[in-house]
């Protein structure tokens, strides 16, 4: 089966111009048999598919819920779990990388970095985090060793990072504009029919094949060094949203003790 492994919406991201039935539409066109919602620190994309298209349009289509987790210091992060666990708290951004790991795994599910070798902030391998702690790669299941919208430099390094620790490959688009969809697949020599057969098949260690065509109407590829300054405005804002729901938790926590003591 061929799939579309990194894939956002504009019922889930902010920052998609593509709605779900268009996604969906273009993929089948082109011979795609599934895709993984991979919105930002959201379901929503998803849950607007489950309640709006599912069992009523393209039925023989498997789509899958997914989502790409902004980590508190080590980047983007690919997260699949499995069809019957949901968990509020991965739509909460912020997370340490070894508190996310934990909590995925303890509920049946597979993560990985996403594009881990691309641009700063945004990616593991260019993280402080990295640096300090290459060895957290053997904690994660795969590795994103295919983004559509990353350099083929750049790719070739995360397939290397994928060799190095064993780790199964992704493949995706990433795209969030329409002329971007089929750009990145990955084919999977199984059936795959919910998101549990997709975590077997990653824990089996079946062979996976990846690859596409490079997509250059990203926003960086259009802004140049500018696009500097944006990444690390983002960082600024993604550092500061998990920061803050930090000390929510723990003022949330204390004041429960409080009330529990008395």
């Amino acid at each position: 089966m061929k799939f579309d492994m990194h894939c956002h919406v504009k019922e889930g991201s902010v920052d998609s111009k593509i709605g779900i039935e268009e996604y969906i539409a273009k993929l089948v066109k082109y011979g795609f048999d599934g895709m993984l919602i991979t919105d930002h620190n959201t379901y929503k994309g998803y849950r607007y598919w489950k309640n709006t298209l599912k069992g009523n349009k393209y039925k023989d289509f498997v789509v899958l819920k997914g989502i790409e987790y902004d980590t508190m210091k080590a980047g983007h992060i690919l997260i699949i779990m499995p069809q019957n666990v949901k968990l509020r708290i991965l739509e909460l951004r912020g997370l340490p990388l070894p508190i996310l790991i934990d909590i995925v795994h303890c509920n049946g599910g597979i993560l990985g970095p996403a594009h881990p070798c691309g641009e700063k902030y945004l990616s593991l391998a260019n993280t402080k985090y990295y640096r300090k702690n290459p060895d957290i790669m053997k904690k994660f299941d795969f590795v994103e060793i295919y983004n559509a919208c990353e350099p083929e430099k750049i790719n070739k390094e995360a397939a290397q990072l994928a060799r190095k620790y064993n780790k199964p490959g992704f493949g995706g688009s990433d795209a969030h504009k329409e002329d971007c969809i089929t750009k990145g697949f990955t084919e999977i020599p199984a059936v795959i029919t919910c998101e549990s057969d997709l975590i077997q098949c990653v824990a089996n260690k079946v062979p996976l094949k990846c690859g596409g065509t490079r997509y250059y109407g990203t926003t960086k590829d259009r802004i140049g060094k500018i696009n500097n300054v944006l990444l690390y405005s983002f960082w600024l804002y993604n550092k500061s949203a998990g920061l803050l729901k930090v000390i929510k938790r723990r003022k949330r926590i204390k004041e429960e003790r409080v009330a529990y003591a008395r």
